[in-house]
Parts: C-alpha cells; structure tokens; sequence
C-alpha cells in the first residue's frame, strides 16, 4: 500500500473512531447529569444518550442528497466540524432543552459522516480488500468505544460538563481528513436509489437491524443484572469494557476469518449470540457473566464487519451512496428500537430479556440462513 494509500486510510479510520461515540460514550456520565437536573424525568436525562440515535436515523436518508450537492472532503469536513461543535459546545449548554438540541445535532454530523466511514472503504479500495478493511473499521469502531466510555466517566468525576469534551477527539479526524481526502464526487448514475438495486441489499439491512436489536440487550441490561447478582459495579465496567475489547481484537482478525472461514462467517454472529444470552440467561455467576459477554462481544465484532463487507462488494463504488446510508440507519434503528422491543416483550412473558434476546437470535438465524446464500463473490485478502 502506497503512502497516499496509508494516509487515504487513516483519514477514513478516524472517522469510525468517532461514530459510536454519539450516544454511548455519555452513559457514565449519566448519573451526575440526573443529579444536576433533578427536577428532570429520568426518561428526559436518558434522551441524552438514546436521542442522537433518531438523528442519526433521519440525517442518513439525506446522504445522498449531501453527495449530490458537495464533494467529499467537504462534506466529511461540515459534519466533523459540526460534530465537535455539538458535541464539545454541549459543555457550555446549562438547560436540559438546549442540550437535548445540541444532542439532536450531533445526531445529524453522524449521520452526515457515518456512510463515509465504510462506504470510502469500498469506493477507493478494491473488492478483495474489503474484509481486511471493513475489519479494521469495525476494530476502530470499538476502541473508539472503548476509549471514549473511559474517559468520559474519568471526566465526569470533575464535572458532568466536562463529559462532554471527549468529542474533541473529533478534531484529530477533522485534521486527517482535510490533509489526506480527496474531495470527489460520491454521487453517480450508477448509485441511483431504485427498488430493484435496493432488493439486492435487503438480507444486509435486515441482519445488521437483527445484529444491533440483539447487542443492546446487552448494554441496557447486562449492569443492572449483575449489580442485582451482587457484582460490584467497578467489576461490572470492566467486564462491559472486556466485551469491547473483545469485539476490537476479532476486528483485527476479520480480515484473516473471511479467507479461511468465509462460507462459516456468515453464521458466526447468530450462533454466538445464540449462545451468550444462553449463559446469561441460565448459566449463573460471575464466570457465566463472563462468559456470556465474551460470546456476545465475539458476535458483535464478527457481525458488523460481516455484514459492511458483502453490503460494500455488492454496491461497489457506489455503495457509499446506496447500501450504506440505509445499513447506518438500520444500525442507529436497532438501537433505538432494542429497549422498546426487548423490555416489553420481557414484561409481558415474565422471563428475562436475555430470554427474549434468544429468540431473537433463531430468528437471526433463520435470516441468514435464507437469504445468505454463497456467492461466487472476489476472494478477500
């Protein structure tokens, strides 16, 4: 790989370090923010964290759009330089209204930039790269996680509002970016957004959706299991911590699964949450937390570069103005809808969500099984 290369790459890497951190790097920062606006409902307070999701959802459909009007570079650059504004600025912001509209746009940078860190993947680098790369991204994607959860909950030991300044991290993208991008024009006739094209990338909309209702099983219930099992809630942190890290170092191998295991990979992720929410479901103590979370962390950092990896070798080089968009809206979708679909269904059954999440996870199964035939696709280096 040449420099140009190396650097073309980084720029877009910075760019998945930044999109999971919309919502989830603020949940450890939730507690003082509710103590702060104690006249406030909780559900208002966790808007703060569930909020930039819908944004993110409504922004991605105007992608293409964006594309038609302004290049690349341009367009990567308004939504990073707003990212960091509405992230950072919220710092500043002392109202629980004009935080949540902060919030609300830092909902729309990433759905403005969100496309592009995978969908470049597939524009400026050949098909039997992608696993490798969509690996990387995906392996990016959770450090980002990572890093951003630590820090913020460090941060908000000092001050709620200085949770917020981990979006500064966003400047390291905006830096990159402008120096290594090529500002191009993403939109083609090729790209256009027809039933028929869009027929073909259904199984990848639909099992990224299933991939995201079954992983924020996890995140909105995994702690308050495990305090009422008597875990410590440092202990806690760090097994949720584990499970990303768990997920970043199958991104780095993901390049080398999909050359030696790629008919199997595409069972990989429902067979692993399969079996995780299996063991936090009935398995019991701290070994069985551990162990569930480590298969549904293995799911996680398996399922998402899977699934970015046959959406981007189908769509091509236009799939960053296809596929992509609506694989990022049926990502933030299963988010959001996750604790809507799972806390009820719970409810009404009287059994736990991790019950529920098996379900979901047959018929995860069954998705891929039907619509993820093998295709005679390039070989992934």
């Amino acid at each position: 790989m040449t420099k140009n290369k190396r650097g073309l790459l980084w720029a877009i890497l910075s760019i998945s370090l930044l999109t999971v951190m919309a919502g989830a790097a603020m949940a450890p920062a939730l507690g003082a923010i509710r103590e702060h606006f104690a006249d406030c409902s909780p559900m208002t307070v966790q808007l703060i964290v569930s909020l930039p999701a819908l944004f993110i959802i409504l922004a991605t459909f105007l992608f293409r759009p964006l594309c038609r009007l302004v290049r690349t570079r341009t367009l990567a650059l308004s939504g990073l330089i707003l990212y960091v504004l509405a992230g950072a600025g919220a710092y500043f912001i002392d109202n629980i209204v004009w935080l949540l509209v902060m919030r609300g746009m830092l909902g729309v940078s990433v759905g403005m930039i969100m496309p592009l860190s995978t969908g470049l993947l597939s524009y400026y680098f050949p098909p039997e790269e992608q696993g490798r790369l969509m690996g990387l991204s995906a392996a990016m994607n959770q450090m980002g996680g990572v890093v951003a959860t630590l820090l913020a909950g460090v941060l908000a030991t000092v001050s709620w509002r200085c949770a917020f300044l981990v979006y500064l991290a966003g400047l390291i993208a905006v830096v990159l970016v402008a120096l290594m991008l090529p500002n191009e024009r993403l939109a083609s006739k090729g790209g256009r957004l027809e039933v028929r094209t869009l027929l073909r990338f259904h199984p990848s909309v639909t099992a990224m959706l299933f991939i995201m209702l079954l992983f924020f099983v996890y995140p909105t219930n995994f702690a308050i299991t495990a305090v009422a099992a008597g875990v410590q809630p440092m202990a806690v942190t760090m097994i949720m911590v584990g499970l990303d890290v768990v997920a970043f170092f199958v991104g780095l191998m993901f390049g080398w699964l999909m050359r030696n295991l790629r008919r199997q990979m595409k069972y990989a992720a429902p067979l692993f949450f399969l079996s995780g929410y299996a063991v936090l479901a009935f398995a019991g103590g701290i070994v069985g937390m551990i162990a569930g979370s480590v298969l549904v962390g293995l799911a996680n950092g398996a399922g998402v570069p899977y699934v970015n990896t046959i959406a981007s070798i189908k769509g091509g080089r236009d799939a960053a103005v296809t596929v992509m968009p609506l694989i990022s809206a049926a990502l933030y979708l299963g988010q959001f809808l996750s604790p809507l679909i799972v806390t009820p269904l719970a409810g009404a059954c009287g059994c736990s969500p991790y019950v529920v999440a098996i379900g979901l996870a047959l018929l995860f199964l069954v998705q891929m099984f039907l619509t993820r035939r093998h295709q005679a696709l390039p070989p992934v280096q």
